[in-house]
């Protein structure tokens, strides 16, 4: 049952409003960024003969080893492991390390694009690029470390589950998982400038950043999971967010991938949210454990094997839907778009050509507000991955109670 916004969602939303009014009216990711970006790009050159110091060491083991440890903690790694994660009936984890991936994605992106500073100059650093993602991240600005970000925020939550949630955990067992922890973070971090991606100002950003989030998300993650399960006012509040987090995003010195990145792990946030308003009492509640008799292991290859291939389905057609309604919606309402990638027709010199006059009532209404093209690619992006997100915590979940899984 809705109520009425509270004060806390309220003051969020006005808050992320009020950033974009300001920084709009005064420009202040420019302003930012004159003042850090001079000092961040002359410590990534002071950081050039360390990082050609570490790769005295090249070896093709190194290579494939940091490459795959890069893999292990990479963005479509955890999105891989997030829906095997609700599956296996670890609920509430999953859906903390869901919001805490997209918010670290947002708040990392965010600074990388208001800073624009530039990753290690290659030549004369040696950069490998084992993988798509990983080129694609090679497009992005440098500071702060993704990686060294997400490892630092996400494996420590889930050392921190792992701490309170089982049984009465000893000293020395306790010891060893720190000291897991920081070895991966540390081999994270020195992989990222073995392979050229990072300077060590960059890596340095992105774990003392994680260490400040981790600290804020500790605070607050109970509170958090309380409110999306309420349901009270999540559906409507979370819309409202994801739309402003759109518009609140800086807009970097040149265009990168890390806008997008973030549209679609806001997107799969989002798509969560909404699954979980319609099956948390009835599935994500009390969902049995993997390894226990309610869940035994073969059950479990059993919700893989029918789920994986349920998201992907629903991903095809959730992007099938989104490129052709978004378009006739945009057109509906008089919104100016264009299209860079998903539909060919929408064309920025066509698209302006094609964009009907505002005379109906809905397209006065739209003409209000700033009038540029918008790149219609951004919401089917989004509406995407939602829709991939939401089917791991509704569709599946239905589908498995079909099959007796």
């Amino acid at each position: 049952m809705e109520t009425d916004f509270s004060w806390w969602q309220a003051l969020t939303l006005s808050s992320i409003l009020g950033w974009v009014v300001v920084s709009s009216l005064f420009d202040l990711t420019k302003l930012i960024r004159s003042r850090v970006q001079p000092l961040v790009t002359r410590q990534v050159l002071a950081d050039t003969p360390f990082i050609l110091r570490i790769q005295k060491w090249q070896h093709g083991f190194f290579d494939k080893f940091f490459s795959v440890v890069s893999c292990v903690v990479s963005v479509p790694f955890y999105t891989g492991f997030l829906p095997i994660l609700f599956w296996s009936g670890h609920g509430r984890l999953a859906r903390q390390m869901t919001l805490l991936m997209a918010f670290c994605d947002y708040i990392g992106n965010c600074i990388k694009d208001v800073v624009s500073a530039p990753r290690p100059s290659s030549p004369p650093v040696r950069r490998l690029t084992a993988t798509s993602d990983e080129k694609q991240h090679a497009m992005e600005y440098g500071l702060p470390s993704s990686h060294a970000l997400n490892t630092v925020c996400l494996t420590g939550y889930f050392l921190h589950y792992v701490l309170t949630s089982g049984g009465p955990t000893d000293a020395i067992t306790t010891a060893v998982l720190f000291a897991t922890l920081f070895m991966l973070v540390m081999l994270v971090g020195i992989g990222r400038i073995y392979l050229g991606m990072h300077s060590l100002i960059d890596v340095v950003a992105g774990i003392v950043l994680g260490l400040l989030i981790l600290a804020f998300w500790l605070s607050v993650h109970s509170q958090v999971d309380n409110f999306i399960i309420s349901e009270q006012n999540v559906t409507s509040f979370w819309t409202c967010l994801s739309l402003l987090l759109c518009f609140a995003y800086p807009t970097p010195e040149l265009p990168t991938p890390s806008f997008e990145f973030h549209t679609a792990f806001t997107g799969v946030a989002y798509g969560v949210i909404i699954g979980l308003q319609q099956t948390y009492n009835s599935y994500n509640h009390e969902s049995p454990r993997i390894f226990t008799p309610e869940l035994p292991l073969l059950v479990f290859l059993g919700r893989i094997l029918v789920g994986i291939p349920t998201i992907l389905t629903v991903k095809f057609c959730s992007k099938a839907i989104a490129k052709w309604l978004l378009p006739v919606v945009c057109n509906t309402l008089g919104i100016p778009i264009v299209s860079s990638c998903y539909v060919p027709s929408l064309k920025a010199s066509e698209s302006a050509k094609d964009q009907p006059k505002n005379t109906g009532y809905l397209q006065r209404v739209f003409s209000l507000f700033p009038q540029k093209v918008y790149d219609v690619d951004t919401g089917i992006r989004f509406l995407q991955y939602a829709g991939l997100a939401w089917s791991v915590v509704d569709v599946v979940p239905t589908v498995f109670g079909y099959f007796s899984l």
